[in-house]
């Protein structure tokens, strides 16, 4: 890693990180030998939890506010390797950190620890104990997660598994008939001699069943509803829709039928966009029933089913939610936004395969690429993937237009490509994007500010109609800023620390913290005094100084 390299995983941390694979601490002359090997312990095992390839330590920075305090812990590299060494004698295999590296910020001194990821299938352990993070705490490995490490050593598919005792008669013959059209779908070469096979060899040839012999997945797929307790697994999708009601509904197997049903279940209709000086509408359906069956059949082929959990949708006035426990199995799902990423691996290999032979999914990879173009093109925000800290996979598919005119501009400039529409989406909803995407945004004009605290561009403020909000997130600049001070020590001689705090506060970007309202002020003012524009007495209070 460059010196350049380790400075951009600096500020990133600093400015944007996970809470249970990041921590900071002060450290500034010493840290206990014995909390350092628990750190050690749970970033590692949530480095691994959370398909991360290490988690990170740093020392000489504050947690709350990132500010740089600077730490003298194990000066030098001999004691910095004597402490590798130390370390490994009390863990799992031996394992210590990866690298340790000094930086210099701000004119100090900040150490990284590289904390490797636990292997698969094995806790990583610190005399014995087991921890894990849980937001910014500390705390003991739970069991769902320690089992959910452990079973990462287990390649058994349980979808490819013989189902004892089961025949084609516990099979839905409406399935099975679905089934044969979605494979004709898929083979459409093969349709005329699909017809021509009995439903066993449909069945070996849809790799549903093997040899003739009925697999769980065949009964999840085409099961009859009362032939569930051959999977000895609960075999269920929950719809619930979240209302003071509390209406909802179970759905069990088949689910190749099922989730249709769910889908009906699902309240939606169209809605309308007026481009700006136009009269013909923009027009598109709250939910598209291809995603919210993609959304499902995702679910199920992704579920860990080790985990006996079902698969939840939940309907809000305004979005929709689907869980399913397991993480990704391979990647992330940003990995999978252009379509251009194809997954090695499955979960459930045996399962994903004969649902693409009978059309419930593809296994190229293009399921969630789909998803965020249908949303691109009925102006609608993007799909948003979230993993909880109970190992589900949480996707929210909204159903309504957020912000308007956003939506208005996706409409007026259709030619707009979908990463950079997935990349305004998260700024738009404040999330955390690249350095090189912030570049790319940059460059098309189409961001302002500095992270964390980007913002829409002037250009498309003006275009969406946003100038006021721009205006806000933006803020006064230093020079206006200074300005405004000077202007206030004319009318009145002099001004307390408290009050130019009160007078700029609502001047600065509206999304600052007030931990940086205060840095930003207090920049501010040893700039304008090392200039000698103003100038503090003995009573702490602000001068102008006379020309």
């Amino acid at each position: 890693m460059t010196e350049q390299e380790l400075y951009n995983v600096f500020d990133n941390l600093r400015y944007h990180h996970e809470n249970e694979v990041v921590e900071f601490k002060k450290a500034e002359n010493n840290f206990d030998f014995d909390d350092l090997g628990k750190y050690f312990s749970a970033l590692s095992n949530e480095a691994n939890l959370r398909d991360k390839d290490f988690a990170w330590l740093v020392f000489g920075v504050e947690n709350k506010s990132r500010k740089i305090i600077g730490t003298s812990y194990k000066n030098g590299m001999t004691s910095l390797q004597k402490l590798k060494h130390d370390l490994a004698q009390h863990t799992t295999d031996r394992n210590t950190f990866r690298d340790i590296f000094e930086l210099t910020v701000e004119g100090k001194r900040v150490l990284m620890f590289q904390v490797p990821a636990a292997p698969r299938g094995i806790p990583m352990g610190w005399q014995g104990h087991f921890y894990a993070r849980r937001g910014e705490s500390l705390v003991a490995l739970d069991m769902s997660k320690y089992e959910e490490i452990r079973r990462e050593k287990v390649d058994e598919d349980w979808s490819r598994q013989i189902v004892k005792g089961a025949t084609i008669a516990d099979l839905d013959p409406a399935a099975i008939k679905k089934a044969r059209e979605g494979y004709k779908e898929h083979y459409p070469k093969q349709k005329k001699e699909v017809d021509t096979w009995s439903d066993e060899v449909f069945l070996n040839k849809a790799k549903l069943t093997i040899d003739g012999k009925i697999t769980k997945a065949a009964i999840l797929l085409l099961g009859l509803p009362e032939s569930v307790h051959h999977l000895n697994h609960i075999g269920e999708i929950v719809w619930r829709l979240a209302s003071k009601d509390n209406v909802g509904q179970v759905f069990t197997i088949p689910f190749l039928l099922t989730t249709t049903d769910v889908m009906h279940q699902i309240r939606n209709y169209s809605f309308k966009l007026f481009p700006n000086n136009s009269f013909l509408p923009g027009e598109g359906m709250k939910y598209d029933n291809e995603s919210i069956l993609e959304a499902l059949h995702n679910c199920i082929a992704h579920q860990d089913y080790s985990q006996n959990s079902r698969i939840i949708v939940i309907e809000r006035e305004d979005e929709l939610e689907f869980s399913n426990s397991g993480r990704f199995y391979e990647g992330t799902y940003e990995d999978y936004i252009s379509g251009e990423r194809i997954p090695k691996h499955y979960r459930n290999p045996f399962l994903a395969q004969a649902m693409a032979n009978i059309k419930m999914i593809d296994t190229e990879g293009f399921g969630i690429h789909k998803m965020f173009v249908s949303q691109k093109e009925r102006y609608l925000p993007m799909p948003d993937y979230d993993k909880s800290d109970n190992g589900n996979v949480v996707l929210t598919l909204p159903g309504n237009v957020i912000d308007e005119n956003y939506s208005l501009l996706l409409l007026e400039h259709s030619d707009i490509e979908l990463t950079t529409v997935v990349l305004l989406d998260r700024v738009q909803k404040g999330k955390p994007i690249s350095d090189n995407a912030i570049k790319m945004l940059r460059k098309e004009r189409l961001v302002e500010g500095r992270k964390p605290h980007l913002y829409v561009s002037k250009q498309i403020a003006k275009a969406t109609n946003k100038q006021v909000e721009y205006t806000l997130k933006k803020g006064f600049d230093d020079a206006e800023c200074q300005e405004w001070i000077i202007k206030a020590l004319k009318d009145h001689t002099v001004l307390s620390r408290k009050q130019i705090n009160e007078l700029l506060w609502s001047k600065l970007p509206i999304d600052y913290t007030d931990t940086q309202r205060m840095n930003k002020v207090g920049n501010l003012l040893m700039k304008m005094k090392r200039e000698g524009s103003i100038w503090l007495d003995e009573n702490r209070m602000w001068h102008k100084t006379e020309a």
